[in-house]
């Protein structure tokens, strides 16, 4: 490895970035990254700033050699890069609250990337990754592009069907966080070595076995689930729904916890639509941004719907 080790983040202002340095000082011995570069763009310029702030007071705490910078000029970021992480979103936080709030007003799924706000991001995403890629690939083409933003499976095969760049990952924290489950759940202790065995898409994963130390405890954990005497694994963001007994043991496998969207669709979509009623979105904002406001009617099936109204 070269004596330099420079990281590129684009969309660097994100809230996600102070865990991703975190990761950088705690396995430093690892990876020496010695630059890190925050790139973002004008409109998230302010947030840039509170995040290179933070993460530079981290930097300063671990004490170790690592410089910081920040800009608005990706170009000047990616000069001679040896990884570039991209864990942007086009359009920022309103965009996402359309994205959720259309496909609700008529009473389909808003889920960022599972639902049809999933579509609506990858759209609006992939022509930006295209673009950043052609940058690369003239900038530092030997650099590795590893990508958080969602959806993450549409992006990444975009990247492989209609680009010639081959030196693209994508990745979901999905099945760390299964894992770090897991673990807890077994009560295993630093020393275990645990490996799972899943396979899926980005938001779509199954656990089918789990080995610690070499011995396999999946039917353990896959009848402690399914009674109910284990908490399945979930996520923040996720309306903590339980799947039921009988799909977990009919699947013998473990889903992810956003299978819900497509497993129980009808009781996520009451959910949502609940919250939809009540002015809110993920993207925590109760209007859209034409500032019309949702009220709830009927089809004439007597199927529950949304219709968006103009502000008085």
């Amino acid at each position: 490895m070269s004596q330099k080790l420079k990281v590129v983040t684009i969309g660097g202002g994100s809230s996600y970035t102070p865990e991703l340095l975190e990761g950088f000082i705690k396995r430093y011995h690892e990876l020496p990254v010695t630059e890190l570069w925050l790139v973002d763009v004008e409109d998230g310029k302010e947030k840039l700033g509170i995040i290179y702030d933070l993460c530079q007071r981290m930097i300063d705490k671990a004490g170790v050699p690592l410089k910081l910078y920040k800009t608005l000029d990706r170009r000047e970021a990616l000069k001679d890069a040896n990884f570039v992480t991209t864990q942007l979103r086009v359009g920022q936080l309103k965009a996402r609250e359309l994205d959720e709030r259309i496909p609700l007003s008529h009473g389909y799924l808003g889920q960022e990337t599972n639902g049809a706000g999933g579509l609506f991001k990858g759209l609006r995403t992939i022509p930006v990754i295209f673009d950043i890629i052609k940058d690369v690939e003239e900038l530092c083409p030997n650099a590795w592009v590893i990508n958080f933003t969602n959806p993450a499976g549409m992006v990444t095969e975009a990247v492989y069907r209609h680009t010639n760049f081959k030196k693209f990952i994508g990745v979901c924290n999905i099945p760390v966080g299964m894992k770090m489950f897991i673990h807890d759940v077994l009560a295993l202790n630093e020393n275990d070595d645990l490996s799972i065995d899943l396979f899926g898409l980005n938001h779509m994963v199954f656990i089918k076995d789990v080995l610690v130390n070499g011995t396999s405890r999946f039917a353990e954990l896959l009848d402690g689930v399914a009674s109910g005497q284990l908490k399945a694994s979930t996520v923040k963001n996720i309306f903590d729904l339980p799947f039921s007994e009988g799909l977990i043991r009919s699947l013998n496998m473990l889903p992810c916890s956003y299978l819900l969207y497509y497993f129980k669709q009808k009781e996520m979509l009451a959910i949502e639509m609940g919250e939809y009623y009540k002015g809110g979105a993920r993207a925590r904002s109760g209007r859209t941004k034409s500032g019309r406001r949702a009220r709830s009617g009927r089809t004439k099936s007597g199927e529950t719907t949304l219709r968006l109204v103009q502000k008085s």
